[in-house]
């Protein structure tokens, strides 16, 4: 079976955030200790592949993914595909050097967990990040489809949840500066992108959004500040809604662009991506001048939450071009 396409972007809700926000201050926090006490908070190797339990799951998985992402091997003594996939993760995890973990669960030994995970068979490989747990891929996939999953995973990670890996013991086979980029900070923004996510998580919306065009203003190109700032102009805005009003104005008057926009906020923040873009997509079918171009630009703002990456944003960038042009 082939890897199915692996985005944490879909979901954007507050819990997402604040996830976001307390897994980077965890993240640092503990960087802090570890150099407070004379320690460079480096692991041995062996720490980068570990076999995990149903005690020790939230230690070792749970509380681990607030610093870096957790990937999980379902596997089985008996599973002959298991005995093809497992020594290529093995490997791959040491090879990223402290970029991802993977934790190994016997699902013989582990039912509950495999119940937990909604676990059909196996190889099921997934992982969890800050706390959110995904599904990647199930069968033993080809190398190179794992790779790109990784890579995505770990992109995910640092973009969206500040999590950018552990430092790896030197003399081991990493490669000469996997451990410094592990460790140091993306740049001289750090505080600033720390205010915001506090501010966030205090549900001080229109703070965080100024903490984020404050490194926008310095750094365009910013990537974190420029999806925080969009999550935090969409939070903002329904924050305070009256959900039920807007949902009914929205079916009554299919017509009036505003009460479309608003819904597409509400659609977006449960989760409901499709929705929220089909819905946009209509609005700008539907409309003309003034009105067209502001379900136009409030679409594309909702594209900035989620991603240009995302596959659903690149369906509804191509449904809006059928219907603009």
């Amino acid at each position: 079976m082939q890897p199915r396409n692996m985005s944490m972007s879909g979901v954007v809700d507050l819990a997402a955030v604040k996830a976001a926000g307390e897994a980077k201050v965890k993240a640092e926090q503990a960087r802090a200790e570890a150099a407070r006490q004379g320690g460079t908070g480096a692991v041995p190797p062996s720490s980068l592949v570990i076999d995990v339990d149903e005690a020790g799951f939230e230690r070792d998985v749970l509380q681990r993914s607030t610093e870096v992402p957790v990937v999980i091997d379902f596997w089985a003594e008996w599973c002959e595909p298991c005995k093809q996939l497992s020594p290529v993760l093995e490997r791959l995890a040491r090879e990223y050097s402290g970029r991802f973990v993977l934790a190994k669960i016997d699902v013989d030994a582990n039912q509950m967990l495999m119940q937990q995970f909604g676990i059909q068979g196996i190889p099921a490989v997934f992982a969890v990040v800050a706390g959110q747990a995904l599904p990647l891929f199930q069968g033993a996939a080809p190398e190179a489809q794992i790779r790109q999953t990784l890579d995505q995973l770990i992109q995910v990670g640092e973009e969206r949840f500040g999590l950018t890996g552990i430092a790896v013991d030197a003399g081991t086979e990493a490669e000469p500066g996997d451990e410094q980029e592990a460790v140091v900070p993306e740049g001289p923004y750090d505080a600033l992108l720390e205010a915001a996510v506090r501010a966030l998580d205090a549900n001080d919306f229109a703070g965080a959004a100024q903490a984020y065009r404050n490194v926008l203003s310095d750094d365009p190109g910013n990537t974190e500040a420029t999806l925080g700032l969009a999550q935090a102009e969409l939070l903002a805005r329904v924050q305070g809604m009256d959900q039920q009003q807007v949902r009914k104005d929205a079916a009554e008057q299919p017509g009036d662009v505003q009460a479309q926009i608003a819904a597409a906020d509400l659609d977006l923040v449960g989760g409901h991506v499709e929705d929220a873009f089909g819905r946009l997509v209509e609005a700008v079918r539907r409309t003309f001048g003034d009105e067209r171009e502001a379900a136009r630009v409030r679409l594309l703002e909702l594209f900035e939450v989620i991603g240009g990456d995302d596959p659903r944003v690149t369906a509804a960038r191509s449904a809006l071009a059928r219907v603009l042009f």
